[in-house]
């Protein structure tokens, strides 16, 4: 991975264009507010170490960021690099947390499945595409309709309701499962039950246009098949500290390495980074053995829209 010049904080994995990158975000002087993005390549050898401090990435709106106006420390193993006042502020105007109900775009609904038995509903805004399935890791899924947000919003409550499946799945879950999925006719054929189920419903809205079912699958751009399992996960990233290794796969902020190692890029947000020191080949930072995932567990999304 090529960094740009220095003063330049990481902002996380993207999959804008439809290939894994990393954004960087200025803070130098004549370029803040400037982003840009690093493309990642399978199969490449990845290492950077972490500099300085941590700090808040501000509040991205509209395409454009605004910068922490106190530039604030954000703890190493939070998995949102934004201090509490940028992240209320963030959530203030908000489809996410349902305070932007008047967004005048279009939104789709969608049908995501990560594993045998892992299946969400969600929205979208409709100029997304696809992007915001794979940030989330969705191996197979497909479209249910498309409309106004409100309508979109009464959608999506009422298949999970109906389905019985959740708005959340916990990123622990979705990496436990990765390496040995069923083939990709028998994840289809999931998605393509629970659409047919989905669309017999009554109560759909009257402006919501429902979309016939399109199974798309991710393994491929994703490099599941061969995905060595993943045993160890990065926890933080720490000034100093060097992530290094083989890159073989990525699914939405996750990137797998051929160790087993599985870093989640989440954590790398708000960092400075730069080569690491000669002879500093290894991973330094701290990590944690990846045991089975908490039955039912579900955690926290962002940039959800």
């Amino acid at each position: 991975m090529t960094r740009p010049a220095a003063l330049w904080r990481c902002t996380g994995a993207g999959w804008g264009g439809g290939e894994p990158s990393i954004g960087w975000y200025a803070e130098r002087p004549g370029e803040r507010g400037r982003e840009r993005r690093s493309v990642l390549a399978y199969g490449r050898r990845l290492a950077f170490a972490g500099e300085g401090e941590r700090r808040c990435l501000g509040v991205r709106r509209a395409g454009k960021r605004t910068s922490c106006p106190t530039a604030a420390t954000v703890p190493g193993r939070a998995g949102n690099a934004q201090c509490p006042e940028c992240a209320r502020l963030d959530r203030s105007f908000s489809v996410a947390a349902d305070t932007n109900a008047a967004d005048p775009r279009t939104y789709r609904v969608y049908l995501a499945w990560f594993g045998p038995g892992l299946v969400k509903v969600g929205i979208t805004a409709e100029e997304r595409g696809p992007d915001r399935l794979r940030e989330q890791g969705a191996v197979t899924w497909s479209w249910l309709g498309r409309g106004p947000l409100m309508a979109a919003r009464r959608t999506e409550e009422l298949l999970r309701s109906a389905l019985g499946v959740p708005d959340r799945i916990a990123y622990a879950r979705k990496r436990a499962v990765r390496a040995s999925l069923p083939p990709a006719v028998e994840r289809a054929r999931e998605v393509a039950e629970l659409h047919a189920r989905a669309a017999a419903l009554s109560g759909w809205p009257e402006s919501l246009e429902r979309l016939g079912c399109e199974v798309a699958d991710h393994a491929g751009l994703f490099r599941l098949d061969g995905l060595p399992e993943p045993v160890r996960r990065v926890t933080e990233m720490t000034s100093g500290g060097t992530v290094a290794g083989l890159l073989v796969g990525a699914a939405g902020p996750d990137l797998h390495f051929a160790d087993g190692l599985v870093l989640d890029t989440r954590l790398l947000a708000g960092w400075a980074l730069a080569a690491p020191p000669t002879g500093a080949d290894v991973t330094s930072v701290p990590w944690t053995d990846l045991g089975p995932p908490p039955a039912g567990s579900a955690a926290a999304q962002d940039g959800l829209f």
